[in-house]
């Protein structure tokens, strides 16, 4: 099969999804079509199955902001005429799935058929999508996409309560390469980071406003108030700079590390023993699969995707938004018996198995055939 996916290229969730997705689908013998305005983060070796096509938007001063949309619809048809890709899979409704639906009429117009699979992500239906701008345009996109899919039950309720969907939307969640988290580390360089005796806590995201990231800074701080720790914080965001002026402001600085963003992931949750996730909201929360699948406990909120994900204690703990007194206390209840800590390690590697890439691609294949054959059929 030959599928063109669209999608954000960045260090965000949905874009490493669909990045692992189309690398493993090429793997299984698919011919992939990445086309985004740059190649994506998680994209390192093209292939002969593996192809990423850049969407340029020419600057014209006649617009005040340049259009994305048209210059991706633009190149999907150029794309698929030339490629003769047979299906799009796009990630985000807007801009991506508008922008399909304008692809896709255009090749009906030449008798190329090309269905589209919508995946919601999260932020396109609950931030993006419920502003009133924007909702006739994700609606529409929505309900013309050709199959839906949501990467949580959570976002299927809240997609089904902000909008009015007149289609299927079949939930299939996010996954995690098990086997990219098998430590090929025979030492993980953990004495650069911690002494013996400390623990290390990490925090890993885009660190916007929705990441709750003083509570990460407030939880660490109460932590490291009944044991000798660390806190380490990665990804780079607007938050980011009153998290050091927090940390400063607390006296421990000297105690939290700020990596910026970094491909080094693997490495980083090797030696964590904590991971911190106390968002306002989270459609799935694949950093804390990420943390989990490296055998990384999660303190997180209850919220959104998160009890799907994270299992109140089993994998960690589930707290109520701004529950820092809360969070710390479960924290510190890991964190300060060894064997306690061992034994949640285990667990959350364990949980970490029922979204392993092997068992949630084949449903992503289904859906294509079925999808395709249900396309072609009606037209």
């Amino acid at each position: 099969m030959k599928i063109g996916i669209v999608c954000y290229p960045t260090f965000g969730g949905s874009g490493v999804v669909a990045t692992e997705l189309g690398l493993e689908l090429s793997k299984r013998g698919h011919e992939i079509h990445f086309i985004t305005y740059s190649q994506p983060v998680r994209l390192e070796l093209l292939s002969n199955n593996v192809h990423f096509h850049e969407v340029h938007v020419p600057e014209y001063s006649l617009f005040h902001y340049q259009p994305y949309e048209l210059a991706l619809s633009s190149k999907l048809v150029d794309m698929v005429k030339l490629h003769g890709i047979q299906i799009l899979h796009v990630h985000y409704a807007i801009p991506h799935a508008y922008a399909a639906y304008m692809a896709q009429q255009m090749l009906l117009d030449e008798g190329i058929q090309v269905p589209i699979v919508t995946t919601l992500h999260g932020t396109d239906i609950t931030l993006v999508g419920s502003h009133p701008f924007y909702k006739p345009a994700v609606t529409f996109s929505i309900n013309k996409s050709d199959a839906v899919t949501s990467v949580s039950e959570s976002l299927k309720k809240d997609t089904l309560r902000l909008f009015n969907i007149k289609k299927d939307i079949e939930v299939v969640p996010n996954f995690i390469d098990l086997e990219k988290h098998v430590s090929s580390f025979t030492d993980c360089q953990r004495a650069m980071m911690a002494e013996d005796h400390e623990r290390i806590v990490t925090h890993i995201s885009n660190m916007r406003e929705v990441k709750q990231i003083p509570d990460v800074i407030k939880v660490f701080y109460n932590i490291q108030k009944e044991l000798p720790a660390k806190l380490m914080m990665v990804g780079e965001g607007p938050e980011k700079e009153g998290a050091e002026l927090l940390a400063e402001e607390l006296g421990i600085s000297d105690k939290v590390i700020f990596f910026g963003n970094s491909n080094e992931i693997d490495r980083i949750l090797c030696f964590s023993d904590l991971f911190l996730l106390p968002s306002q909201t989270e459609s799935f929360g694949l950093a804390a699969l990420e943390a989990m699948a490296s055998s990384v406990p999660v303190i997180s909120t209850n919220t959104g995707g998160l009890p799907e994900v994270n299992i109140d204690g089993y994998s960690g703990y589930l707290s109520d938004v701004n529950a820092v007194a809360d969070m710390s206390a479960n924290a510190i209840k890991i964190l300060k018996n060894l064997e306690t800590l061992n034994t949640f390690k285990a667990n959350a590697k364990a949980q970490s198995k029922n979204f392993d890439i092997h068992n949630i691609v084949p449903k992503y294949e289904a859906i294509y055939e079925e999808t395709l054959d249900k396309f072609l059929v009606a037209n």
